[in-house]
């Protein structure tokens, strides 16, 4: 009895210990051992009690609030995506937009700063320009106007070039978050073995499912995950409809294809299921680029493609300072295509501005082109060119404040239920010194209850042979 009971007593020392080891181990659980009665024995005076065993070593866990936060792990990587691939875009806008810059700052009411050279200041100089030309049709501001167009076009292409960038990259990021999943798809089947085999050979695998709880939290921040449970303390793990884990194998994996125009989505790899993704960062940054980013480009593309129509619309009706005719000021369709006619930037003299061919000193169009700058255009849902910008900047202030005040409120729920499972699983100083002490006493009585029948049987030993 007494033997028995120094075993359970130093197998609590033992978890003690290990419970203190891993104060400071991400994830870790804390572990308790049961210690239980062991059998009576049947005595002519009844049961007498044979001492105490360690049955088990349990962890104290709560598979609800480890449920619910894989499930805040998808809802805050799907805005922490957002926002990252919202401030991208506010960047290569080169606008200044409230908001902050770092995906821990708070947002406030969205905003447009057009006081530096972004494309609400080209688009005003280049209104002012032909205002300018149209008060004097000297060589010097016709040179002007030309420059205040190329300068226009340049930002145009620099635009549609930085959106380019924003969606490689976040096609790049989209095709790392999917070689990450398939390494935590790998991970969680060999998990799920070696703990089959542990649990299976009656064994401990507590460490190796605080491991695999890890992993799923990991990769419940890329995408959504179902999990099941299987045999032998085995998960089996489902994405997008598809079970891609099954007990210790790793049944598919997932891969980036191109739907078209460079969009990549996610799909399953040897099934070749598309999948339909509803959270993580996977959906954050699909959601962010083929939603806000994509509308963005689309109305500038069309902010573009009308101011081309528009000034070539009244250009092409005039005439050059020698009555010249012929030569639209901009070429091309869109914001990746938009420049200055060669043959202006080449020659500025030949900006068509007068309404007659025998007037040379009328500049009437070029007055009509800057009044395009209060203009209302249909084709921008009757705004004007800047009100049309500025909205599109505003929009994006808008989903950027939106993701900003998202990731604060995901962030407090995940703080919440992270502490509520701290005052279950996580381990606690203070506690485990006192456990430390009231094992390390029971192991001393239980010494002293040996040392004591060893003395009486001694002296029993030596009456009889006396």
């Amino acid at each position: 009895m007494a033997s028995r009971s120094l075993q359970a007593q130093m197998t609590g020392v033992e978890v003690t210990g290990q419970n203190l080891a891993n104060v400071n181990t991400p994830g870790y659980s804390r572990q308790m051992v049961k210690i239980t009665a062991s059998p009576d024995v049947q005595t002519s005076i009844g049961p007498e009690g044979t001492g105490a065993d360690a049955t088990s070593i349990q962890q104290a866990v709560s598979s609800l609030l480890n449920s619910q936060i894989q499930s805040q792990s998808s809802t805050s990587g799907y805005w922490n995506a957002q926002q990252s691939a919202l401030q991208s875009a506010q960047a290569a806008l080169a606008e200044f937009l409230s908001g902050s810059s770092t995906s821990s700052s708070n947002s406030t009411t969205a905003s447009t700063d057009t006081s530096g050279t972004g494309l609400s200041t080209q688009l005003s100089g280049f209104f002012s320009a032909f205002s300018a030309l149209a008060s004097s049709d000297s060589a010097s501001n016709q040179q002007a106007a030309v420059n205040a167009g190329q300068s226009l076009a340049t930002m145009f292409n620099n635009l549609d070039s930085q959106f380019s960038s924003v969606r490689t990259s976040l096609n790049a990021s989209l095709a790392s978050e999917v070689t990450s999943a398939n390494q935590l798809l790998t991970n969680i089947a060999g998990l799920n073995k070696e703990i089959s085999t542990a649990q299976s050979d009656g064994g401990n695998a507590n460490n190796l499912l605080d491991e695999r709880e890890q992993d799923l939290e990991n990769l419940s921040q890329l995408t959504t995950v179902s999990t099941s449970t299987g045999t032998n303390g085995a998960v089996n793990v489902t994405i997008g409809g598809q079970t891609l884990v099954a007990g210790g194998a790793v049944s598919d994996t997932l891969q980036t294809y191109d739907a078209g125009n460079g969009q990549l989505l996610v799909q399953t790899a040897a099934g070749g299921v598309n999948l339909t993704l509803t959270g993580g960062s996977m959906q954050g940054t699909i959601d962010a680029r083929d939603n806000t980013l994509a509308t963005m480009q689309s109305n500038v593309n069309q902010l573009a493609g009308t101011l081309i129509t528009q000034v070539n619309a009244i250009h092409n009706s005039g005439y050059s300072s020698t009555g010249g005719t012929g030569n639209s000021f901009f070429s091309g369709s869109d914001a990746g295509t938009i420049s200055v006619n060669a043959a202006l930037a080449n020659n500025p003299s030949l900006i068509q501005i007068s309404g007659s061919s025998t007037n040379s000193g009328d500049t009437s169009l070029a007055l009509q082109i800057s009044q395009l700058s209060t203009a209302a255009q249909s084709a921008l849902n009757n705004q004007t060119f800047g009100d049309s910008y500025d909205g599109t900047v505003a929009d994006l202030g808008n989903a950027l404040d939106n993701a900003n005040s998202q990731v604060t409120d995901q962030t407090s729920v995940a703080n919440m239920l992270t502490t509520q499972r701290g005052s279950i699983s996580g381990v606690n100083v203070d506690e485990e010194m006192t456990n430390m002490m009231t094992f390390q006493r029971a192991y001393q009585a239980s010494a002293q209850v040996v040392t004591t029948v060893n003395t009486l049987l001694g002296d029993t030993i030596a009456m009889k042979t006396s």
